[in-house]
């Protein structure tokens, strides 16, 4: 029987190391043989990688386990002073930032008051204080990415354009500049749908679509598996698929066309849409027609989406998992079963959704971002 050749020993050291490291992001503290279990390592690799990780100041003695039986075991970790990540998400009113170890655990918490209109220099003082408030009470490890989730349409290079049209990726750079760390921006219903890939609902759906509807309605792609942007961000703008009689571009569910309908059935048009659904749900005959409108515009939207991906099911997010609206929504979607199946189910996250993503994806940047400068670093002090 013969053998694979063995490759150079760096290399078998460097893939011994990042299994190690993330078998640590991924447990918290470990013992050797709790590693070796973990990676499939003899203990001389694990113990010869260690060394390596602990010259290069990698990773740090985490106590002792003196639970097991038999002589106690040290336990080892991520060294807490290689940095942190933040997850930030903007609405429309308020901003929500969570400060993240390499173990995807939230280490601190910020959330005020935001205006998405205020000047840039405005907005990015905001958030800039509130990560320095944030990672100061995490201890103060050095911030090494930040992912922020905001309405509207995000481009390839981080661009974020609105109503007033794009702003050339100046937001990103101007908060990237003044951190001094890299920062990533991801339109908020993308990361609402990253989350739900962890969630319970979209076990076993290989491709989705989360329907979020807030101020406006829009969708999280999940194609395979994999989140579906778009060549320029576009994906997922489904308020503005036609819809007759509206004309193109005419958006077909938001804050301003629920006002409209409500004004159609003499029901106060100044009303939040969340007054009409808690109507509805309370048996108001003029806010049930309100809604039931709204449920008909959001399944032909599903239809729409249903003929060109053809997705296992939509998650309804947001207004459109009020019990209400998924009343509703079920009911038209009934009435349109034997030309179209679809299948609309809640969500398995609230309005956490976002900042659940964008939490995944800094910790996955970061772990990166620190595995590549620890193994670095390793080397050198070999």
């Amino acid at each position: 029987m013969t053998r694979a050749p063995a490759g150079p020993q760096t290399l078998l050291r460097s893939l011994n190391a990042r299994a190690i490291l993330e078998a640590l992001a991924r447990r918290g503290p470990l013992t050797r043989a709790e590693l070796m279990g973990e990676t499939g390592l003899s203990r001389t690799a694990v113990t010869q990688v260690l060394r390596m990780l602990e010259t290069g100041e990698a990773v740090a003695s985490a106590g002792v386990d003196r639970a097991t039986n038999g002589p106690a075991a040290t336990r080892v970790s991520l060294n807490p002073a290689l940095g942190c990540a933040a997850a930030v998400h903007i609405d429309h009113h308020s901003v929500h930032i969570a400060v993240v170890d390499p173990t995807g655990a939230v280490r601190a918490e910020r959330q005020a008051p935001f205006d998405p209109a205020a000047d840039l220099g405005e907005r990015v003082g905001r958030i800039a204080d509130l990560l320095a408030s944030a990672t100061a009470s995490a201890d103060g490890p050095p911030l090494r990415t930040v992912v922020i989730g905001v309405p509207g349409i995000v481009t390839r290079d981080g661009g974020i354009r609105d109503d007033q049209g794009p702003d050339g990726g100046v937001f990103r750079s101007s908060l990237s500049t003044r951190l001094g760390c890299e920062v990533r921006i991801e339109n908020d219903v993308n990361l609402a749908a990253l989350a739900e890939l962890s969630g319970e609902v979209a076990v076993g759906f290989d491709s989705f679509a989360l329907l979020v509807l807030d101020d406006g309605l829009g969708a999280g792609i999940v194609i395979d598996g994999r989140l579906h942007r778009g060549a320029s961000g576009v994906a997922g703008e489904v308020q503005y698929l036609p819809q007759t009689p509206l004309p193109i571009a005419a958006p077909v569910l938001s804050d301003i066309v629920v006002a409209d309908l409500a004004l159609a059935e003499g029901r106060d048009p100044s009303a939040p849409a969340l007054t009409h659904l808690d109507d509805a749900a309370g048996g108001d005959a003029a806010a049930l027609r309100v809604v039931a409108e709204m449920a008909r515009r959001l399944v032909l939207i599903g239809g729409s989406m249903t003929l060109v991906l053809d997705p296992d099911a939509f998650l309804l997010a947001g207004l459109a998992a009020h019990p209400a609206m998924v009343k509703a929504v079920h009911e038209a979607a009934d009435a349109h079963a034997h030309l179209l199946p679809m299948r609309f189910v809640v969500s398995s996250f609230g309005k956490e959704a976002t900042l659940i993503g964008a939490i995944g994806e800094a910790t996955a940047i970061l772990r990166e971002t620190l595995f590549t400068r620890m193994l670095i670093a390793s080397k050198r002090h070999r």
